[in-house]
Protein backbone atom coordinates (compact mmCIF):
# COMPACT_ATOMS: atom_id res chain seq x y z
CA UNK A 1 0.00 0.00 0.00
CA UNK A 2 3.01 2.15 0.93
CA UNK A 3 3.81 1.95 -2.87
CA UNK A 4 0.86 4.10 -3.93
CA UNK A 5 2.00 7.01 -1.88
CA UNK A 6 5.46 6.75 -3.26
CA UNK A 7 4.39 6.75 -6.98
CA UNK A 8 2.65 10.26 -6.01
CA UNK A 9 5.57 11.20 -4.21
CA UNK A 10 7.79 10.65 -7.30
CA UNK A 11 5.54 12.03 -9.71
CA UNK A 12 5.56 15.51 -7.55
CA UNK A 13 9.40 15.27 -7.21
CA UNK A 14 9.74 14.45 -11.14
CA UNK A 15 7.73 17.73 -11.74
CA UNK A 16 9.84 19.57 -8.82
CA UNK A 17 7.39 20.45 -7.11
CA UNK A 18 7.22 20.60 -3.12
CA UNK A 19 5.31 18.90 -1.00
CA UNK A 20 4.43 18.17 2.83
CA UNK A 21 3.11 15.05 4.16
CA UNK A 22 1.03 14.32 7.29
CA UNK A 23 0.73 10.71 8.39
CA UNK A 24 -2.30 9.47 10.18
CA UNK A 25 -4.73 6.79 11.03
CA UNK A 26 -7.03 5.94 8.05
CA UNK A 27 -9.22 8.60 7.44
CA UNK A 28 -12.40 7.14 5.55
CA UNK A 29 -14.64 10.18 5.91
CA UNK A 30 -14.00 13.76 6.06
CA UNK A 31 -15.79 14.11 9.74
CA UNK A 32 -12.82 11.21 11.14
CA UNK A 33 -9.93 13.48 8.75
CA UNK A 34 -11.07 16.72 10.61
CA UNK A 35 -9.64 15.25 14.16
CA UNK A 36 -6.28 15.29 12.55
CA UNK A 37 -6.28 18.53 9.82
CA UNK A 38 -6.44 20.91 12.48
CA UNK A 39 -3.18 22.04 12.34
CA UNK A 40 -2.57 21.60 8.61
CA UNK A 41 -2.35 25.18 7.07
CA UNK A 42 -4.20 23.92 3.77
CA UNK A 43 -7.33 23.93 1.97
CA UNK A 44 -9.03 20.52 2.20
CA UNK A 45 -10.77 18.85 -0.82
CA UNK A 46 -14.19 16.35 -0.90
CA UNK A 47 -13.04 14.06 -4.06
CA UNK A 48 -16.18 12.17 -5.10
CA UNK A 49 -16.03 9.84 -7.84
CA UNK A 50 -19.39 9.66 -10.07
CA UNK A 51 -20.46 8.12 -13.54
CA UNK A 52 -22.83 9.16 -15.66
CA UNK A 53 -26.32 7.41 -16.55
CA UNK A 54 -24.90 5.31 -19.45
CA UNK A 55 -21.27 4.04 -17.58
CA UNK A 56 -19.80 5.52 -20.33
CA UNK A 57 -17.79 8.78 -18.68
CA UNK A 58 -16.54 9.48 -15.11
CA UNK A 59 -16.32 12.27 -13.12
CA UNK A 60 -14.48 13.30 -10.37
CA UNK A 61 -15.89 16.26 -8.42
CA UNK A 62 -13.56 17.91 -6.03
CA UNK A 63 -14.91 20.84 -3.66
CA UNK A 64 -13.87 22.25 -0.12
CA UNK A 65 -15.01 19.41 2.43
CA UNK A 66 -16.89 21.18 4.25
CA UNK A 67 -19.26 22.06 1.26
CA UNK A 68 -22.74 20.33 1.44
CA UNK A 69 -23.79 19.15 -2.44
CA UNK A 70 -26.76 17.34 -3.73
CA UNK A 71 -26.68 15.28 -6.02
CA UNK A 72 -29.44 16.52 -8.25
CA UNK A 73 -28.44 20.03 -8.28
CA UNK A 74 -25.13 18.92 -9.12
CA UNK A 75 -26.33 16.87 -11.83
CA UNK A 76 -27.92 20.26 -13.18
CA UNK A 77 -24.47 22.29 -12.79
CA UNK A 78 -22.49 19.63 -14.40
CA UNK A 79 -25.19 19.19 -17.03
CA UNK A 80 -23.71 15.75 -17.84
CA UNK A 81 -27.21 14.25 -17.27
CA UNK A 82 -27.76 11.26 -14.28
CA UNK A 83 -25.21 10.75 -12.47
CA UNK A 84 -24.14 8.28 -9.86
CA UNK A 85 -21.58 7.64 -7.81
CA UNK A 86 -18.95 5.15 -9.70
CA UNK A 87 -18.55 1.48 -8.11
CA UNK A 88 -15.27 0.08 -6.24
CA UNK A 89 -14.53 -1.50 -9.32
CA UNK A 90 -14.81 1.56 -11.87
CA UNK A 91 -12.41 3.54 -9.26
CA UNK A 92 -9.85 0.87 -9.31
CA UNK A 93 -10.32 -0.04 -13.04
CA UNK A 94 -9.92 3.99 -13.84
CA UNK A 95 -8.27 5.38 -10.68
CA UNK A 96 -6.48 2.50 -9.14
CA UNK A 97 -8.01 3.92 -6.07
CA UNK A 98 -10.16 2.13 -2.89
CA UNK A 99 -13.24 3.74 -1.71
CA UNK A 100 -12.78 6.35 1.21
CA UNK A 101 -8.73 7.33 -0.76
CA UNK A 102 -10.43 8.65 -3.82
CA UNK A 103 -8.57 11.43 -5.01
CA UNK A 104 -6.84 13.73 -7.78
CA UNK A 105 -3.70 12.14 -7.44
CA UNK A 106 -5.40 8.72 -8.80
CA UNK A 107 -5.08 10.31 -12.02
CA UNK A 108 -1.53 9.01 -12.23
CA UNK A 109 -3.67 5.83 -13.09
CA UNK A 110 -5.39 7.23 -15.92
CA UNK A 111 -2.82 7.22 -18.35
CA UNK A 112 -6.07 6.99 -21.15
CA UNK A 113 -7.42 10.06 -19.81
CA UNK A 114 -10.72 8.49 -19.25
CA UNK A 115 -11.96 11.39 -16.66
CA UNK A 116 -12.85 14.67 -16.51
CA UNK A 117 -12.25 16.91 -13.42
CA UNK A 118 -14.69 19.03 -12.83
CA UNK A 119 -12.94 21.43 -9.43
CA UNK A 120 -15.53 24.47 -7.72
CA UNK A 121 -14.36 27.59 -8.45
CA UNK A 122 -13.91 28.51 -5.23
CA UNK A 123 -10.76 26.33 -4.72
CA UNK A 124 -8.70 28.86 -6.92
CA UNK A 125 -8.36 31.26 -4.25
CA UNK A 126 -6.67 28.64 -1.96
CA UNK A 127 -2.67 29.08 -1.15
CA UNK A 128 -2.22 25.49 -0.57
CA UNK A 129 -4.60 22.52 -1.29
CA UNK A 130 -4.36 18.86 0.41
CA UNK A 131 -5.61 15.72 -0.74
CA UNK A 132 -4.67 12.02 0.13
CA UNK A 133 -1.99 10.52 -1.94
CA UNK A 134 -3.82 7.63 -3.05
CA UNK A 135 -4.36 6.06 0.28
CA UNK A 136 -6.03 7.83 3.18
CA UNK A 137 -3.14 7.35 5.49
CA UNK A 138 -1.91 10.33 4.92
CA UNK A 139 -2.20 14.29 3.41
CA UNK A 140 -0.45 15.79 1.51
CA UNK A 141 0.08 19.36 0.98
CA UNK A 142 1.23 21.33 -2.53
CA UNK A 143 1.05 24.70 -3.38
CA UNK A 144 -2.30 25.44 -5.34
CA UNK A 145 -0.07 26.68 -8.37
CA UNK A 146 1.43 23.81 -8.27
CA UNK A 147 -1.58 21.29 -8.39
CA UNK A 148 -2.57 23.05 -11.43
CA UNK A 149 1.24 21.94 -12.73
CA UNK A 150 0.00 18.48 -11.79
CA UNK A 151 -2.98 18.51 -13.59
CA UNK A 152 -1.50 19.38 -16.94
CA UNK A 153 0.92 16.92 -16.26
CA UNK A 154 -1.68 14.61 -16.22
CA UNK A 155 -3.58 15.17 -18.98
CA UNK A 156 -7.24 15.35 -17.79
CA UNK A 157 -9.73 17.68 -19.00
CA UNK A 158 -10.86 20.00 -15.95
CA UNK A 159 -12.69 22.75 -15.47
CA UNK A 160 -13.61 25.19 -12.47
CA UNK A 161 -17.67 25.79 -12.20
CA UNK A 162 -19.79 26.86 -9.33
CA UNK A 163 -20.54 23.76 -7.46
CA UNK A 164 -22.42 25.25 -4.19
CA UNK A 165 -23.71 28.63 -3.32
Amino acid sequence: MKRQIQKVLDVLDQLDIKFEMYEHPPLPTIEKAMEYWGDIDAVHCKNIFFRNHKGNKHYLVIIKHIAKLEIHDLEKRLQQGKLSFASAQRMQRYLCLEPGSVSPFGLINDTENHVHVFFDENLQTADKISFHPNLNTASVVIAFEDFMKYMAWTGNSFEFIKLYD
